[in-house]
């Protein structure tokens, strides 16, 4: 176990002891995050599977807290043909679609769940747009549990069939993900429940770090000039930003890459304010990409902190280029990402033709979900396919579709 110093807060320094209630900043009511003492490790410390690997830089006292399901350890593909069409210095795609609910947010809900139990809960809730949620119900069922799940009633209908066949007690919000956030915060105040929501428990970031850890490892400590990252609440990009931080701090790196920010031009409250004043400002979001489809940030301070403190970017890109970059990263690598996770692949693209990523410049790009998580948004783009008889001639005239 990492020993914890305490949980400092993201906007104004406070440090508070790191007890089962505490969550959020109790001076300013700011997020907070999980400040170590420096622990005694080296690149070689770290042995075994999945994200348990890290324990010595984690806040949970046991590999045995985390849940029965492996976390972790997803693919990170080399794409130098992809590197070369861009005229960068490379290119690669870190799966996160692998996780057992196909998701990035299993790392943080492993943690999130493994820091309940050692705290002593037997209840848990969270609120989500559909993935973390699925993540909660997955791992959580696998231990035991079947959290309390918040999430709009406009959640795609794959996420909605996961959460119930996982046995999560699921609630239906009527309103969109912030109200979800506000609903599930009252309700484990009311009836003591742990909760898990993104950015207001500061373990999330914890998980969501391992990712960090990973990526070093798998290109053997040299460390990417980019690592681009979907942003809708700001979690992510924190916690990758806390892993890469967490390892400069504990001497097994001595730089950070930079960060590049992707969110559609639909929904974006934190690029917004990294190209502006550094203000987060609620904004209407209505993106097809709607696990990044999020009003007001709910990590939005930290992640544009983050952002700045790299050196990074933050861009928008349309709804069409993201169905466009899902649909090259499908054939061209073979990774089918749904359009949240594209968003990234979208974004790296842009950066590509902008000069940003410079020509001897190499960047990761996180696939934080899969595409079958949310089939509806590829339905929409479906053609009319050729249809044949069983008969040899019908297929000969069909294959003209395809020239």
């Amino acid at each position: 176990m990492g020993i914890i110093r305490s949980l400092k807060c993201i906007a104004c320094g406070i440090e508070t002891e790191p007890l089962p209630s505490a969550y959020v900043c109790p001076a300013c009511g700011a997020n907070c995050e999980v400040a170590y003492e420096n622990p005694k490790v080296t690149r070689h410390s770290f042995g075994g599977k999945g994200i348990g690997r890290y324990l010595s830089l984690l806040p949970i006292e046991s590999r045995d807290s985390l849940p029965p399901l492996p976390v972790g350890d997803t693919p990170l593909h080399r794409r130098d043909d992809i590197a070369r069409e861009l005229g960068i210095g490379g290119v690669w795609f870190k799966d996160d679609g692998r996780l057992p609910s196909s998701s990035f947010k299993d790392r943080a809900s492993a943690l999130v769940l493994a820091r309940a139990i050692e705290f002593g809960f037997t209840e848990i809730c969270t609120a989500s747009t559909g993935n973390a949620a699925a993540a909660s119900a997955c791992l959580g069922a696998s231990a035991g549990f079947h959290p309390w799940i918040f999430v709009p009633r406009s959640a795609p209908k794959g996420k909605i069939a996961q959460l119930v066949t996982f046995g999560a007690r699921l609630f239906l919000v009527d309103g969109n993900y912030d109200s979800a956030c506000d609903i599930s915060l009252e309700a484990s105040k009311r009836f003591g429940w742990y909760n898990r929501s993104t950015g207001y428990n500061p373990y999330t970031r914890e998980g969501k770090k391992t990712v960090s850890f990973e990526i070093l490892e798998e290109m053997d400590w040299n460390l990417p000039d980019w690592v681009v990252v979907p942003v809708g609440d700001g979690n992510i990009i924190s916690g990758t930003a806390k892993g890469f931080r967490d390892a400069m701090q504990f001497g097994l790196i001595d730089k950070l890459p930079k960060l590049l920010a992707a969110q559609s031009e639909r929904s974006s409250a934190i690029s917004d304010a990294v190209n502006g004043d550094g203000i987060i400002r609620p904004v209407k979001a209505s993106t097809i990409a709607d696990s990044i489809s999020v009003d007001l940030p709910r990590d939005g301070v930290a992640a544009v902190k983050a952002i700045r403190e790299s050196n990074g970017r933050a861009l928008t890109v349309s709804d069409e280029a993201i169905l466009e970059a899902q649909a090259f990263l499908a054939r061209r690598a073979g990774i089918f990402a749904e359009p949240a996770a594209a968003c990234g692949v979208a974004a790296l693209l842009k950066a590509a033709k902008e000069g940003i990523i410079a020509p001897d410049e190499k960047a990761v790009v996180l696939i934080t979900g899969n595409g079958l998580k949310d089939v509806e948004a590829v339905t929409r783009r479906l053609p009319e396919l050729p249809i044949v008889e069983p008969e040899i001639s019908s297929v000969e005239k069909a294959i003209k579709f395809y020239r």
